[in-house]
Order: structure tokens, then sequence, then C-alpha cells
């Protein structure tokens, strides 16, 4: 019996589940390695950021176990808000925090303001392509977005509204406890939105068929209001 054209070990459906897990990974790694990147600039950092910083600051923890520890405490959140992580969602908790971790063991100290400004613009272009790679692939939300987007739910105010309240409340309590607030902070609000939302289109994914069992749905794009 001549075997169905169906039992081709190579589909479109399995293509594209493998470019996308490609795609989750690389980008998560890439976030973490942009973080990192920001943290050696020194010239203020993204509003979780300065959280992770003041945290290791505080408790002598590298920023990258704190970021991992920040994402499950962030993750716990999602019970009461009803909220379904995906595998990009539990990927996320762990990846960026080993890449920024890594990323800072390897590069070595800047100083000099003529090598910190461009490695500041180079980490915030990179965090906009991390970000368009790992929210295109269609694997869930990070532990952050899906908080903001479940309290959005939850109490009926706008996205916007929740992604500021939470990033005030973040940066707040971290400059407090030592992160870094600069110019990067700044720029950083400005630029990756319209970078997030670029990338996003750069490296979508053509979305499954009907009646397809995908790992997870579609990341809620509305989230990206800041990145």
């Amino acid at each position: 019996m001549s075997a169905s054209p169906s039992t081709s070990t190579s589909t479109p459906s399995g293509d594209s589940t493998l470019r996308r897990l490609v795609q989750l990974y690389v980008g998560l790694a890439l976030y973490g390695a942009s973080s990192a990147l920001l943290v050696e600039a020194g010239l203020g950092l993204e509003p979780w950021g300065v959280l992770h910083q003041g945290l290791a600051e505080l408790t002598g923890i590298s920023i990258g176990v704190v970021s991992i520890i920040v994402g499950a405490i962030v993750l716990l959140l999602w019970i009461p808000l009803r909220q379904r992580p995906g595998l990009g969602t539990v990927s996320n908790v762990f990846v960026v925090g080993l890449a920024m971790d890594g990323t800072l063991a390897v590069v070595p100290d800047v100083h000099a303001y003529g090598a910190r400004i461009p490695l500041m613009a180079a980490a915030i272009l990179l965090n906009g392509i991390a970000t368009g790679l790992y929210i295109a692939a269609r694997f869930g939300p990070g532990p952050r977005d899906g908080l903001m987007t479940g309290l959005h739910r939850r109490t009926g105010r706008s996205l916007r509204l929740m992604r500021t309240a939470i990033e005030i409340a973040v940066v707040a309590t971290g400059f407090l406890l030592g992160g870094t607030i600069g110019a990067g902070t700044v720029l950083y609000a400005l630029a990756i939105g319209p970078l997030a939302q670029f990338f996003l289109r750069v490296f979508a994914v053509p979305a499954p068929p009907a009646g397809s069992t995908a790992v997870a749905g579609a990341s809620p794009r509305r989230a990206i209001l800041r990145r």
C-alpha cells in the first residue's frame, strides 16, 4: 500500500511550530541580553529592570536571579486573576534571567560616555527586536504583561492605565531600593512601543488553520502599549 501524503514527516504546521519555538527562545534570550546591556550602559533601565536592580542591590543576589524570582511571584498573582499561562509565559520567567546573568558575565565594563550612549541605544533597539520575536511566536504573554491584562479584565480599567500604574509602582520601588533611573529609562519608554509594534509585523507567524491544536493562543497585541 502506498503511503498517504498526510504521513509526510515534514508538514507546514510542523514547520510553523518549529519556527515559533525558535522565535520564542531566541527572543527571550535576546530580551535578557538587552536588559543586561542597559545595566552595563548605566544610563537608566526599563521599568521592571529598575526594580530588579534595586532588589539585587538590597539582597546581594544577581539581577538575573532576582528577575526569575520576581517573575515567579508575578506568575502566582495570575491565579486570583484567572489568567492561563502558556509555554512562553513559563519560559519567560527563566530564560530572560539566565540570559541577563550570562550576558553580564561576558560583557566587559563600559565607563566612557562615548561608549555607554551607543550601548544604551543598541540595547533598546535589541529589546524591541526581542519583544517582537517572542510575542509574535504566540506562546503566551510574559508574566508581567499577563498581570496587566488580568487586572484590566478584572477591574474594567484601560490597558494603558493598568500598565502605567504598575510601572510607576515598580519604578518608584526600584529607585528607592537603589535601581538606576536616567535617560535610558525615558528613551526606553518613548521608543519601545513603536519598535515592538514594527518588529511584531516583521516576525509575524501565520496563524494556524481553524481547528489546529496550537500550543498556545495568540498574545494580546493590544497589551503592547509600551513594548
